[in-house]
């Protein structure tokens, strides 16, 4: 490809890369969906729990029959058992983003996994192996002692603490692990030996709606998921259904919103309205937590409104075809 840029030709110009993020329930999905059919693009998931097979309702797949014929990538890549890292992702998602370039078509990053997306684009460190015996004390401690790890965490590296939730314990010990293993922060390792993304030049749409209507989406979606439905399968069957198909109660993607609540409420721990009302105001937090992540991303384009808005799809698709034209 050849680019005239004021008299001068440029060889080989940076390939435009599509990266819609912003809080859960913003409509991201419907967004990269109008975006890829306009222009023959081809999405990437960026959403951490949507690459585990068979969790589906919780977290807000698209099913493959509502996604319009866009081929849709790491989306049901990994057991429920098994680790998956944003090391991991980052190799993927390069992959991917770049056989999809060589097809001609635009990759669209979508998602709201703020690691992941960093990962890819500015590259991760490579950190300390782990270390069995020192990860077997650490569960020990946090098995008699709830919430300890976290709390070390939050004393001997307070930046990394503030970005993991409490409830993450792999998160937790693992950025622990690497902090004492290291004997400096997690944050120190992001300026060494990483290997970002190379070849595109990332075109990022944030999509920033009101935060009472955003609010009010997510507590109502939730409790569509908890409510029973004859021809869909709601949250509390899929988590039953997963059980019963062996998933560990252990396994990661149980320790995610919604998927938590269930499984103490089948636990015999809470009730089903409190696992609902917990839904509802731990996602409010997460959607919270979002967007102050995504506020430090740098060169975003904020949308005000929500991403199944005709509005805010024209709007994004003319920021994309402006961006693409430079």
């Amino acid at each position: 490809m050849r680019v005239t840029i004021s008299g001068s030709v440029v060889e080989n110009p940076l390939i435009p890369l599509l990266v819609v993020l912003g809080p859960t329930g913003s409509g991201k999905s419907d967004l990269s969906l109008y975006i890829a059919q306009a222009l023959g693009g081809e999405i990437v998931n960026c959403d951490s729990l949507q690459v585990y097979r068979s969790f589906d309702v919780g977290t807000a797949k698209v099913p493959a029959v509502h996604r319009q014929g866009v081929p849709h990538h790491l989306i049901d890549i990994v057991e429920p058992a098994n680790l998956f890292t944003a090391g991991d992702y980052a190799r993927l998602a390069a992959s991917a983003v770049r056989e999809i370039s060589a097809r001609g078509h635009m990759a669209v990053l979508v998602g709201g996994t703020g690691f992941y997306l960093r990962g890819l684009l500015e590259g991760l460190s490579p950190g300390p192996s782990r270390d069995d015996i020192l990860r077997a004390r650490l569960q020990d401690r946090e098995h008699h002692r709830p919430g300890s790890l976290h709390r070390i965490l939050a004393r001997l590296d307070p930046a990394s603490a503030a970005r993991i939730h409490p409830n993450d314990k792999n998160k937790t010990l693992r950025a622990l692990e690497i902090r004492l293993l290291e004997r400096a922060p997690l944050s120190s390792m992001f300026e060494r030996g990483r290997a970002p993304l190379s070849g595109f030049r990332p075109i990022k749409i944030g999509l920033d709606p009101p935060r009472e209507l955003l609010y009010t989406r997510l507590n109502e979606r939730a409790r569509k998921m908890f409510e029973t439905d004859l021809s869909e399968q709601n949250l509390v069957e899929e988590v039953r259904g997963l059980l019963l198909a062996g998933v560990p109660p252990e396994a990661k993607p149980f320790e995610s919103l919604g998927y938590k609540q269930v499984l103490q409420m089948l636990q015999g721990r809470i009730t089903e309205e409190q696992a609902l009302e917990s839904t509802q105001q731990e996602t409010r937090r997460y959607a919270k937590r979002q967007l102050t992540w995504f506020r430090k991303e740098q060169d975003v384009q904020w949308i005000d409104g929500f991403g199944d808005d005709p509005r805010v799809q024209v709007e994004a698709l003319a920021i994309l075809q402006r961006a693409r034209a430079i």
